[in-house]
């Protein structure tokens, strides 16, 4: 027995408790107070306290009437107690103490006073009521105690949808009247005015009993009178009100309507077993309608992530080079672009995606239904190769766009030094086969003829200088070859012109020394300080234009190592220039030498040397070229070594980041990792530390926001290595990507135990005792156990798994539930999976079969037209879209087949 008083604080009943007419009251959410202050105005209505005798009346004598006997004047008839003992004994079932039959005042004191307490062992407390009050026939406690007996015996124990007493009867009250119009339910007396709700009540349980459609609201005397007479007459529910009584009350008295409601409630209870069933496939159907919806979820997601995917990695994997470094680079900015924009929402995309899917498998799990396989090539495990597929071609795009940045800015290096070289090369050889083609020798004197021959051994020794130059050219072409650069025709066809230019050179200096040296025994003396000044006039030209060339040569190099190498090696240059300075005063001293001699030999010089046409004006220009030159190398060198330095600084200041940030990302992977395995709290104190941490995490993404712009300055300033870290922005991200995926997963794994506890009533103490006894075994804290592990677990819970035949087969039996995969290992979902099923219970197959078989009547089949009538709107037409139609002997048009339909929601397993 229920024990009311503690459950609910007690029923009160007496002078001083409030409630109206009789009595009033406090329990059960205050219901016994009235709700305004309207009510304790008219707390002693004189149409209240008739409308309370009548139905109390009513209802003690439908009880009585068992017993052979009835009562005609409520305040009378239970005076000596003999009636109250009796009206107790049938609506109880028990036997109260034997009466005594004396006529004395302290026999009827002594009877009531075993009915007071047979009421007060039932768990009710009476206040103020006692067994004087109602010997001496007083109206307003008597109304009060038989108020109270209604409440325990005929209210108590209705109980609708986890409500009780008198909110579960207007819950059902409601819920029966839903579906009538002019009806609304709020309450238990203005809502009743109209008599639609008692006439609603019958034509819902009793269809034949009642035309509702012919009823009008207008009309409450006749709609009243007809829901009496036909309870009376067919539902053995006697009249407990006289329908003018009501409405001709501005409020009909609470207790008087809800008494007379719950004598239709009792009267239908047969029906309330349909009811649980339709509760339970409800139920069912709402669990059902809700994975489905998720299902539908995962598979647009999932479509939606993996399109993605397929558009993408085409173009990651397209490897087809542009001619140009800008082209390249816009390239290399879609690409940072793409990083920085359009993956990011992708990867929490897919991260919950995966979330969704474990929590789909939970909700499965929980309410026995098989396990949710997704279409083919969608499954996580299909999501997870394809995004390895696109991290694998975005690595490789990545390294492809910056080789070819490099291939491109060496192939503009070359280019441009070939370019300079062949100008140089073609300068110098513009007029040199006209000049080698003259037969000037045929009409020349013989000093002149010996001056000719002078002067092209002074050619031939500038142009053996110049070989080394075209077989730079040659190299360099041939390298731009090689490389694959886009102007590689024009380059070849310039560099083929050279080579043929510089063969025809070689032949015709050849032809012109054979012409001169048949006419060399002609030649008498030459002036050895010409040919002295020429032979060494034109290596020391030769080694300003190869100097000019140098200081003029583009440069490219990477580190501060290679240009400090640079600034070396022309340092070494400049502290040659006092010797060659010196090695010029003296080829223009040899020329002043001539000039004094043939002055003081009164020699007439016809022009220039004969011997070269590097002039002194020729040797002091190139000189002073040579001069200016040099600063401007000076400057060039030292804007390369401010860059250079610049971008030391933004390598160390990344890699000094990285180092910070690297670690951090490591260490929090640690830290998730121990706090997944420990045990502190309940599950939301565990769930809310997570949360703070995951907060934590992403308060940290400015961080990897600051490493991310130091890492665009990188690649903008064309670094490709730091000695400085082992981290790159690559495994940053990816780590970062990492941590984050992981505390998801953590998060939802706590939600998934909490959602697994909360539906399996698990309380905190088992699941904290599941944790203590899974962390034990997990030795090497990997969150899973082995099978071994596993068992010693099993004994410490106390199964019985040793190592014997019997032992054997049971943890077979248990290793095929956690692992059916037989991965061999047991993770703590699993375990706590096993163990929620093994403490507590769920809907199985056969109870919704059973809930089915009750709508149906008993039958093997159910019709439309009853799930329309006994399930919400929705829920019914998602059973009819569903249900096969029946098969079997005893079907009939239009029937379903509710087994089927039920076996096919718990898989084939239930079978």
């Amino acid at each position: 027995m229920v024990d009311y008083h503690a459950a609910n604080q007690s029923y009160q009943y007496g002078p001083n408790s409030g409630g109206n007419g009789a009595g009033g009251g406090g329990s059960m959410g205050d219901y016994m107070a009235q709700e305004d202050d309207w009510d304790r105005d008219l707390l002693l209505d004189p149409a209240w306290e008739k409308q309370q005798r009548k139905t109390f009346t009513a209802w003690c004598n439908s009880h009585l009437r068992k017993a052979g006997t009835q009562i005609e004047n409520i305040d009378e008839d239970f005076r000596d107690g003999l009636k109250l003992m009796l009206l107790l004994e049938v609506i109880s079932g028990e036997r109260l103490p034997k009466p005594e039959r004396g006529k004395m005042r302290v026999h009827k004191i002594n009877n009531v006073n075993k009915a007071l307490d047979f009421i007060a062992s039932k768990g009710v407390k009476l206040v103020s009521i006692g067994a004087e009050e109602i010997v001496d026939g007083n109206a307003k406690m008597t109304l009060g105690m038989i108020w109270t007996i209604i409440l325990r015996f005929a209210i108590q124990d209705i109980s609708v949808e986890e409500t009780s007493a008198k909110e579960g009867l207007l819950l059902w009250c409601q819920r029966k009247t839903a579906p009538y119009k002019n009806v609304n339910v709020q309450n238990f007396h203005i809502s009743w005015k109209d008599g639609l709700a008692f006439n609603a009540l019958i034509h819902r349980h009793r269809p034949e009993l009642i035309e509702y459609d012919k009823l009008r609201k207008d009309d409450p005397v006749t709609n009243l009178n007809n829901a009496f007479e036909v309870a009376e007459k067919y539902l053995d529910i006697p009249k407990m009100l006289d329908a003018e009584d009501i409405v001709n009350t501005a409020r009909p008295d609470e207790k008087a309507i809800m008494t007379y409601v719950s004598s239709f409630y009792h009267a239908f209870s047969g029906a309330q077993k349909a009811e649980t069933a339709a509760n339970r496939i409800c139920k069912v159907l709402a669990v059902n309608q809700e994975n489905e919806h998720l299902m539908e979820d995962y598979e647009r997601l999932a479509s939606d992530l993996l399109e993605w995917i397929r558009r993408t990695i085409p173009w990651l994997e397209d490897r087809v080079p542009q001619k140009t470094i800008q082209e390249m680079q816009q390239k290399l900015e879609d690409f940072r672009d793409y990083r920085r924009v359009h993956k990011p929402p992708k990867v929490q995309e897919k991260c919950q995606l995966e979330i969704n899917f474990n929590t789909l498998q939970t909700k499965l799990r929980l309410s026995n239904r098989p396990a949710f396989m997704p279409s083919e090539g969608k499954m996580v495990s299909d999501i997870n190769n394809g995004w390895q597929h696109l991290e694998q071609a975005e690595k490789g795009y990545e390294e492809w766009l910056l080789n070819e940045i490099r291939r491109l800015e060496r192939l503009d290096h070359l280019a441009e030094k070939f370019r300079q070289k062949a100008s140089i090369h073609e300068a110098w050889t513009d007029g040199k086969e006209a000049m080698l083609k003259q037969r000037d020798y045929e009409t020349a004197t013989l000093s002149d003829i010996k001056a000719l021959i002078r002067k092209h051994e002074a050619f031939e020794s500038d142009l053996a200088a110049h070989q080394d130059r075209v077989e730079q050219i040659a190299a360099i072409a041939q390298e731009l070859n090689e490389l694959d650069y886009y102007d590689s025709h024009n380059v070849n066809t310039r560099c083929q012109k050279i080579c043929d230019q510089w063969d025809a050179l070689g032949s015709l200096t050849q032809s012109r020394r054979e012409a001169l040296e048949k006419t060399e025994k002609q030649l008498e003396t030459i002036d050895q300080l010409h040919l002295e000044y020429a032979k060494r006039a034109a290596p020391f030209n030769n080694w300003m234009e190869s100097a000019m060339e140098d200081l003029q040569d583009m440069f490219i190099v990477h580190t501060i190592e290679e240009i400090e190498g640079l600034i070396s090696a022309h340092d070494q240059f400049k502290s040659t220039l006092p010797d060659a300075d010196r090695e010029r005063e003296a080829i223009l001293a040899i020329h002043k030498e001539a000039q004094r001699i043939a002055e003081s030999n009164h020699i007439k010089l016809s022009g220039s040397n004969p011997y070269t046409t590097v002039t002194p004006q020729i040797i002091n220009s190139k000189w002073e070229k040579v001069q200016q030159l040099v600063p401007k190398r000076d400057h060039a060198l030292l804007e390369e070594q401010s860059k250079q330095q610049s971008n030391e600084h933004l390598r160390r200041q990344f890699a000094s980041q990285a180092n910070i940030v690297g670690p951090w990302i490591q260490t929090k992977m640690e830290e998730i990792g121990r706090i997944s395995i420990e045990m502190n709290g309940t599950l939301e104190d565990q769930l809310s530390h997570l949360k703070r941490y995951e907060r934590s995490i992403v308060d940290y993404k400015p961080n990897l926001d600051l490493l991310e712009q130091q890492h665009q300055l990188i690649q903008e300033a064309l670094i490709f290595d730091n000695k400085h870290t082992n981290y790159t922005m690559e495994h940053i991200r990816v780590g970062w990507e990492q941590l984050l995926t992981t505390i998801a997963r953590t998060i939802n794994e706590v939600e998934n135990q909490i959602l697994t506890r909360d539906a399996k009533g698990i309380s905190q103490e088992q699941m904290q005792e599941f944790r203590a006894s899974f962390n034990h075994f997990d030795k090497d804290h990997g969150g899973a156990l082995g099978p071994e592990e596993f068992k010693a677990c099993l004994i410490s819970l106390g199964y019985d798994v040793e190592n014997d035949r019997q032992g054997d087969a049971e943890f077979n039996r248990i290793m095929s539930v956690v692992d059916p995969n037989h991965s061999g290992l047991v993770t703590f979902q699993a375990f706590i999976d096993f163990m929620s099923r093994e403490t507590t219970d769920t809907d199985t197959a056969d109870q919704v079969i059973a809930s089915f078989k009750v709508l149906a009547g008993d039958k093997n089949f159910i019709t439309a037209e009853e799930l329309r009538r006994e399930l919400p709107p929705d829920q019914a037409e998602y059973c009819i879209a569903r249900m096969a139609p029946y098969q079997g002997p005893d079907a009939v048009p239009g029937a379903l087949d509710y087994k089927s339909f039920s076996t096919a929601l718990y898989g084939e397993s239930d079978l």
